[in-house]
C-alpha cells in the first residue's frame, strides 16, 4: 500500500512541463481542470447513451481519468509546497468534526 506522501513524491519524478518545480502552480491547476472536465464528460455520456448507469467498460475509463486527477492534483500540491498527505488527513479530520457537529449539510468552509 502506497501513502499519499509517497505517490506525491513518486508521480513528480514523471512530471515533464515548463517551470516543473518552481512553483507552477498555473500548469498543474489547468491540468487538473481538463482532466476534471474529461472525468465529468464520461459520466455525462453515462447519462446520455446508457440511463445513468455506468458500464463496466465506461467504469474503467473513468478509473484512468480519476488516475489523472490525482497525479494533478499532486503536482499542484507539490508547486504549491503542500503535502499531499496532510491534506488528506486534515480533510478527512475537518470532515469526522462536522459529521460530530451534524455539520456536513450546509455552504461555506468554516461550518
Amino acid at each position: 500500500m502506497i501513502t499519499f506522501k509517497e505517490y506525491q513524491a513518486r508521480a513528480f519524478t514523471t512530471a515533464i512541463y515548463p517551470g516543473k518545480g518552481q512553483g507552477n502552480w498555473t500548469y498543474a491547476m489547468l491540468g487538473l481542470a481538463g482532466e476534471t472536465g474529461e472525468t465529468s464528460e464520461k459520466l455525462k455520456k453515462a447519462i446520455r447513451d446508457d440511463g445513468g448507469i455506468v458500464t463496466e467498460e465506461r467504469r474503467a475509463a473513468i478509473k484512468k481519468e480519476l488516475g489523472d486527477v490525482l497525479w494533478y492534483i499532486a503536482a499542484l500540491s507539490t508547486e504549491l509546497n503542500l503535502d499531499l498527505q496532510e491534506i488528506a488527513e486534515e480533510n478527512l479530520a475537518k470532515l469526522a468534526k462536522r459529521k460530530v457537529e451534524a455539520k456536513l449539510h450546509g455552504d461555506g468552509d468554516n461550518r
